[in-house]
């Protein structure tokens, strides 16, 4: 049987109702998705608090509640690698075959544009408010982010203390300045 299999990469920094609207309009175009969670060396930092290995258990707990066919996806991590010349095959040793390539990101689109994937602009969702830029920043504010994410996020955030390492990274950052 041949697959036609997508790759989405986002940070995923923390996993929100936005990339699961987008995972559900993926797969309604693809039989399975590759999800890799980008910047997977990164953590413990204000833009990028949850560890890769959080993150996966995020996501895959997020998927399992909205109940996606685990047979329909592959979650993995994707380390930075800095060369931007090589890293689309950087990506394409590190995954399963795949072939359209699911990203707003011009730098992603033009790399693998030059490997002759097809790039297909993920779609859109309410980005002002669904971003792990205003989750951590509703976090930090003491404001309801809850509302963002897949209780499973919201779950998994409180298990590992979450807001209090947020915070935390916050007051560090602030007193290093």
């Amino acid at each position: 049987m041949n697959n036609k299999r997508g790759i989405l990469i986002g940070r995923m920094q923390p996993v929100h109702n936005g990339h699961i609207q987008v995972i559900n309009k993926i797969l309604e175009e693809v039989d399975e998705i590759i999800i890799g969670i980008g910047s997977a060396q990164l953590s413990h930092e204000l833009k990028n608090p949850f560890t890769a290995g959080e993150r996966i258990l995020m996501m895959n707990q997020a998927l399992a509640e909205s109940d996606i066919d685990p047979g329909r996806y592959y979650i993995i991590p994707m380390e930075d690698i800095n060369f931007n010349a090589i890293w689309a095959s950087h990506v394409k040793m590190m995954t399963p075959p795949f072939s359209i390539v699911y990203s707003g990101n011009p730098l992603v689109k033009q790399l693998f544009k030059e490997e002759g994937i097809e790039v297909r602009q993920p779609p859109l969702y309410d980005r002002l408010h669904l971003s792990g830029t205003e989750v951590r920043r509703r976090i930090l504010e003491d404001e309801n982010w809850q509302e963002l994410v897949p209780k499973a996020t919201a779950d998994l955030i409180a298990e590992i203390n979450g807001v209090e390492r947020l915070k935390n990274l916050s007051i560090k950052e602030i007193s290093d300045v």
